[in-house]
């Protein structure tokens, strides 16, 4: 039998055959600053501080916004003295409102933009939403945060509160900082804690005067029942190193780092990528992630998130060693996927760029 299909409407027709769509988005946010024949835009609408260095921004989007599953992250892009850049946000839904949490990073061109430039009424564009840390059905979770990692982990716990689950899970928070007043959604948490008995939350402070613990074996110590709990874990490398060897035993174990392993002191010097496709050979240094060794040599790669998690950097190495900047870990084999954002050269390599 022969399926019949669907014709389609008029406007999309007209738009595909007639319209150029930037034309057509050009003059539609004329009438509407958001409105779109196909991006995700979504304008400020509201802007405060949350903590010191982290900012929270209301967001009002248009009807093309997909939201990912809460822990997710979704790239964002924004517009920078005529150039567009793109980096990878955790959004969060409360109450009806789409937020978006941003730490002022030392350097950091998008985060420092929107600490102090950005304004009510300014457009920002949203791509689609990626990641692997999503909830479970698990009645217990431990949610272990360090600096920015925070982020997901309070998208996490409004879905648990949408959910309802909170009534209902043995929800525990533990959050890290080097001073208290870095520390994001204290008050919320709170709250949370007065309303939800099974969730409680504590905050470590690692650089005030009367300093707390880095994550140790004692806080592994004061969970009851790992076998059957579900632990969250992100922040830097480091932590999230930290975490997987005292938490890796739980009955479900996801984590995700947003910063790159040190590198030894004693891996300097350049070595030649490769370029299969390109027919380019350029040296970059030891040490960093190739993808920032290519952008230092002018060749701009295809990229996200910059911290190994969208998977938009993924090329095949056909020879030569790298190195996980994540975990430390070494690969030789040909013929491997790597991603050049979170990988470094240990060796001349070919590339499949």
């Amino acid at each position: 039998m022969q399926a019949i299909q669907k014709s389609p409407s008029l406007f999309r027709t007209l738009t595909q055959s007639v319209f150029d769509p930037h034309a057509a988005d050009f003059w539609l946010q004329k009438v509407n600053p958001i409105w779109s024949t196909s991006r995700v835009l979504a304008q400020i609408i509201e802007k405060k501080q949350v903590a010191k260095d982290t900012i929270s921004l209301t967001l009002q989007t248009n009807r093309h916004v997909k939201l990912g599953k809460a822990g997710q992250h979704h790239p964002v892009k924004v517009k920078i003295e005529g150039r567009l850049y793109e980096r990878s946000y955790s959004l969060t839904e409360r109450d009806g409102d789409l937020i978006l949490t941003v730490k002022k990073i030392a350097d950091g061109k998008v985060s420092t933009w929107l600490h102090e430039q950005s304004q009510v009424g300014d457009i920002l564009e949203l791509g689609q939403p990626f990641g692997d840390m999503q909830l479970d059905d698990q009645q217990n979770v431990v949610l272990l945060a360090a600096g920015s990692g925070i982020t997901p982990m309070y998208s996490l716990i409004e879905q648990l509160k949408r959910n309802q689950q909170l009534t209902q899970a043995q929800v525990k928070l533990l959050y890290w900082v080097k001073h208290r007043d870095e520390a994001a959604f204290t008050s919320e948490f709170e709250q949370l804690a007065v309303q939800y008995p099974q969730f409680e939350y504590k905050i470590f402070s690692t650089q005030d005067v009367q300093h707390d613990d880095r994550l140790n074996v004692t806080h592994l110590a004061a969970i009851e029942n790992l076998e059957n709990t579900t632990v969250y874990a992100c922040g830097p490398s480091g932590f999230v190193q930290t975490a997987e060897e005292l938490f890796g035993h739980a009955q479900c174990f996801m984590s995700e780092a947003f910063s790159l392993t040190q590198i030894s002191d004693n891996d300097t010097g350049f070595v030649n990528v490769t370029l299969s496709r390109s027919n380019k050979t350029v040296a970059i240094p030891k040490g960093q992630s190739i993808l920032a060794g290519l952008e230092q040599a002018n060749i701009k790669p295809t990229y996200g998130c910059r911290m190994g998690v969208c998977h938009k950097c993924v090329c095949q190495k056909t020879q030569g060693t790298t190195q996980d900047l994540l975990n430390a870990s070494e690969n030789s084999e040909p013929k491997n996927h790597i991603k050049i954002c979170v990988s470094s050269a240990k060796s001349d390599l070919v590339i499949d760029l």
